[in-house]
């Protein structure tokens, strides 16, 4: 901006995913809208480490300026080590940096929403069209819940592993009860092995929010996208924000840009930003703003409470030589990412166009493996699942790629079962530490574990995709240091023979302290699936909501959040299709508030 300080209608304090869609959607509705959208991250357009797919490991790298890194507090339930929980930071978020992966919650989730949070126009009914709107299905199964028309492209990406066939070959026959369904992602199917889709178009691109919402509306000179600076205190008249000097080294650091809004301040920071900027600006915790000096506004104790994630745990396997991974991409190899490049210049297909996550399953356990899960899952399953047969425990499919933190063998190709938990009990909690600084490190606790079903689900769904994983055809042994720690002479001890057993083997049998074995691996490599919701949470004031069901934050007149922050609760599958849900929902209700037509 080449003032201060100005005045818009419409004021984004955050640039993310739900930022972006419902900022596109005002300014293509109304196009005289003055609407300022302000970004602490740096601009994605026209970026090939945003829009080819295979390179979204670029980002998760210290040197990232694309991707901030979170480290919480230490945990005794994670053996005393703290958390690494990464958040976007660029124009559209986690819609430009994310895995891509098509992975849509279960009807009776949203259903939650609206009857158990008391949110009105929140079910599911409400928000399948809003789900349809945004996209367009391009694979070849029955699209009758999925989108034809919408601006974000959905296909099965651009090449299929075979280690994922290897897997659901494995399943065909190892399960066969549960069997293969060609739509995993119809809101209702669960147990049932089957391709999981991608947020990748035809033209074997990304297909994220910023490039089809806001930079194909760069002759609206009114929509105004500022990246590169944080926003420092927001308030319902407008906000402040200061340089980020890694987007912008040559800024005055301690120079203060305001900006104010006729109509309304949007806060969209994420899970992980937006109660931060809202502590800040005196809303909150009495306990939290009196410690940083800050005069409260608003009483919200809610705020920046009720964090809630997925889980991921990813034991590895070395693959064959034939395998198809995504290793070479990752390590940089000139030889994989000349091949690759070039197969998707030509016609946007190949590994270069994958995530190279295409197989897995929603799972939802038998009565019997209730009862092998453990005891404290048992009373969960009572309260939560019982009544809900389309809600899974846990998402668990093949990762065609090293995923771990021990360092990979040169030229080793290698995969994992993936599994994260659907619905985790813990709840945790992110706060401010400094009232000025907005990069300041937070207080930050995830919960990770604090619960024990939780950790019995880990031990169970490690089991099961151990057995899976030693049966496919590319099997070549386990990677030890991604493998927990059994004593050498345990029958369920690490297997480095480089062959699959067959499909009739036994099953491994587990003592006690093979079982302590796995739990130890689970403290130690137990991971976020940047899925963070819930820390500004849609419900009533009363119970600790923050924002209500047209999304006001409670007390504060002009002043909304929308972005992932405001889900009550969690959901079984990857966030971005919830994210894009709220966004066109909020987009909606605030045409309504500003009688905008043709949103």
């Amino acid at each position: 901006m080449p003032q201060l300080s100005a005045e818009f209608d419409i004021i984004f304090a955050g640039g993310g995913t739900a930022a972006c869609v419902i900022a596109g959607r005002l300014a293509a509705a109304d196009p005289s809208l003055t609407i300022l959208v302000v970004e602490a991250g740096p601009h994605t357009l026209n970026n090939t480490t945003h829009t080819r797919p295979a390179l979204f490991m670029n980002h998760m790298t210290p040197e990232s300026k694309t991707m901030k890194f979170l480290v919480s507090n230490p945990s005794p339930f994670m053996g005393g080590k703290p958390a690494i929980v990464p958040a976007p930071q660029c124009v559209g978020g986690g819609s430009s940096l994310n895995f891509m992966m098509y992975n849509r919650v279960s009807a009776s989730e949203y259903d939650d929403w609206e009857t158990k949070f008391d949110n009105p126009g929140w079910g599911f009914c409400d928000l399948i069209p809003l789900l349809r709107k945004t996209e367009t299905y391009e694979s070849d199964v029955d699209a009758e819940t999925h989108g034809s028309s919408g601006p974000l492209k959905v296909t099965w990406g651009g090449h299929f592993t075979n280690v994922s066939q290897d897997f659901l070959d494995v399943a065909a026959q190892y399960d066969k009860e549960r069997g293969l369904t060609a739509d995993t992602n119809d809101t209702t199917t669960v147990n049932r092995y089957g391709r999981f889709a991608k947020w990748i178009g035809s033209s074997g691109q990304r297909s994220d929010v910023p490039h089809h919402f806001i930079y194909n509306q760069k002759e609206n000179k009114n929509l105004c996208i500022l990246a590169g600076y944080y926003i420092q205190h927001g308030l319902a008249v407008g906000v402040e924000y200061i340089p980020n000097l890694a987007v912008h080294p040559n800024a005055i650091p301690s120079e203060s840009i305001s900006a104010y809004a006729r109509k309304l301040v949007i806060v969209s920071g994420g899970s992980l930003g937006s109660p931060l900027i809202l502590e800040r600006s005196g809303i909150g915790a009495s306990s939290v703003l009196q410690k940083h000096g800050i005069k409260q506004i608003v009483d919200l104790p809610g705020v920046g409470e009720r964090y809630q994630d997925h889980q991921v745990t990813v034991p590895v396997c070395r693959a064959s030589d034939e395998s198809d991974t995504l290793d070479g991409i990752f390590r940089g190899d000139p030889d994989e990412l000349a091949k690759w490049n070039a197969q998707w210049e030509r016609d946007g297909t190949g590994l270069m166009a994958s995530n190279g996550i295409d197989v897995g399953i929603k799972f939802r356990p038998t009565e019997d493996e209730v009862k092998a899960i453990g005891p404290a899952f048992q009373e969960k399953w009572k309260s939560y699942y019982v009544k809900s047969p389309d809600k899974p425990i846990y998402w668990s499919g093949i990762a065609s790629f090293f995923f771990g933190t021990s360092l990979p063998e040169p030229k080793q190709k290698y995969y994992g079962v993936a599994t994260f938990l659907s619905h985790p009990s813990s709840l945790g909690h992110i706060h401010i530490t400094s009232s000025e600084d907005p990069s300041a490190p937070p207080d930050f606790t995830p919960g990770y574990l604090e619960h024990e079903e939780d950790m019995e689900i880990h031990v169970f769904a490690y089991k099961r995709g151990r057995e899976f994983a030693r049966r496919m055809a590319c099997y070549r042994g386990e990677h030890p240091p991604q493998q927990p720690a059994f004593a050498k002479d345990s029958p369920a001890a690490v297997n480095e023979e480089p062959f699959p057993v067959g499909i009739d083997a036994p099953v491994i049998q587990y003592t006690q302290e093979d079982d302590e074995a796995i739990r130890n691996f689970v403290r130690q490599n137990v991971n976020t699936v940047w899925h963070a919701l819930g820390t500004c949470a849609m419900m009533p004031r009363e119970r600790g909501g923050v924002v209500d069901s047209r999304l006001n934050v409670y007390g504060v007149r002009g002043l909304k959040v929308a972005d992932l922050s405001i889900a009550p609760i969690n959901v079984s599958a990857n966030t971005y299709s919830t994210t894009l849900v709220i966004a066109e929902k909020a987009a909606l209700i605030i045409a309504e508030d500003l009688k905008i037509s043709g949103v």
